[in-house]
């Protein structure tokens, strides 16, 4: 179940008059007879319930109020202790840049190596061969003792991979190498912080709202009110996401405020995305005959003819008459016709549909 206070739309301190003029605002909005074209208008419906079910019982608010604050603080602590283990797991990263440096002698403290052997003598050419002078080339018998000397010299050489201190971890070691083959042996950039969860939330607000682009008021989990301005285009389920307005905790990117609109329908209007419904109720003699009439809109009343022998739920159009949209145009506005009877029953009227049901005609 979401948020009882979120979904009603009140505050946490509000008062029971204020949460069930609330509730039955909001149920008359969100009643499946209003909203016969939305599948979700019952289960909007039934939630709009359960949360009024749960408010108006002191009790129920009351354990409510209290689980939801428990919920909050072990939400807190685990955030804390998650930070806590980040911290804790960072690496140095010259930890990875030493260890390689060893492995390559790179490292200044490393022993020096074994002096360099002699180069073996060029073969005499034809010509220093004629030349008395000419030193014999060196004895053979030198190389053998050569290579001695050299598997010596290896075998004094330390280990190359005897670490002096513990190994760093494995995606530490394959950085390093690559960026000592790449020539870049710089330090690892810093990871960036985690960012604290963000918040969600609802707000109730009128077509009027919309229209003049008033600011809405948020209530967030914690009782905290904030103030969202709603941008052109928006329409009912539209989502404004406040940057950095959310909780703080030390060592984390502060989160944001995720605000879902919501446009009340128990007014003269009903949202239909940037377009707007209402209705317009017509008599039989009008709805025979046609007429000239006026429909109230966001402006002020407009002129509105209606066609001689309209039925009822016939839609009459009026174009540019709806919600601003993110372009700057504005949506339409639809006049559905309700066909309604006088008050008083008519007996001419009466007489004359008895006459044609009858078959007989005047």
């Amino acid at each position: 179940m979401r948020d009882p206070y979120s979904v009603l739309g009140v505050r946490r301190n509000a008062q029971p008059d204020e949460i069930k003029a609330a509730w039955r605002n909001i149920a008359k909005a969100v009643h499946p007879d209003q909203n016969r074209d939305d599948p979700l208008a019952t289960a909007r419906f039934a939630e709009v319930g359960r949360a009024y079910e749960v408010l108006k019982n002191p009790k129920l608010r009351n354990r409510y109020d209290h689980a939801r604050r428990e919920a909050e603080l072990r939400r807190m602590e685990e955030m804390k202790r998650k930070s806590a283990r980040t911290e804790e797991e960072t690496v140095d990263p010259e930890t990875a840049e030493e260890m390689i440096s060893r492995l390559f002698g790179a490292d200044g403290r490393a022993k020096p190596s074994a002096p360099p052997r002699p180069a073996a003598a060029k073969p005499a050419s034809p010509a220093a061969e004629a030349r008395p002078e000419a030193k014999p080339a060196a004895d053979a018998a030198d190389a053998p003792e050569a290579k001695l000397e050299e598997k010596a010299d290896i075998a004094e050489k330390p280990a190359p991979f005897a670490f002096p201190r513990a190994a760093a971890p494995a995606a530490e070691l394959v950085s390093a190498i690559v960026r000592r083959i790449r020539g870049r042996t710089g330090r690892t950039p810093e990871k960036t912080p985690d960012k604290v969860p963000d918040i969600f939330c609802e707000v109730l607000v009128s077509v009027e709202d919309i229209f003049r682009r008033e600011k809405a008021t948020a209530t967030l989990p914690d009782g905290q009110i904030l103030k969202v301005s709603l941008p052109a285009g928006t329409t009912d389920g539209s989502v404004v996401r406040l940057k950095e307005q959310g909780y703080i905790l030390n060592g984390m990117l502060r989160g944001d405020v995720v605000v879902t609109v919501r446009i009340a329908q128990d007014g003269r209007f009903r949202t239909d995305g940037h377009d707007l419904r209402t209705t317009l109720p017509v008599n039989i003699q009008d709805a025979v005959l046609g007429c000239e009439t006026t429909v109230e809109t966001l402006t002020g009343a407009v002129p509105v003819t209606v066609p001689a022998w309209s039925s009822s739920d016939q839609v009459i159009r009026l174009e540019g008459q709806g919600l601003p949209t993110a372009e700057g145009k504005r949506g339409d506005i639809l006049v559905e016709l309700r066909l309604m009877l006088w008050e008083t029953p008519d007996e001419k009227v009466t007489d004359l549909m008895r006459s044609l049901r009858g078959g007989l005609f005047l």
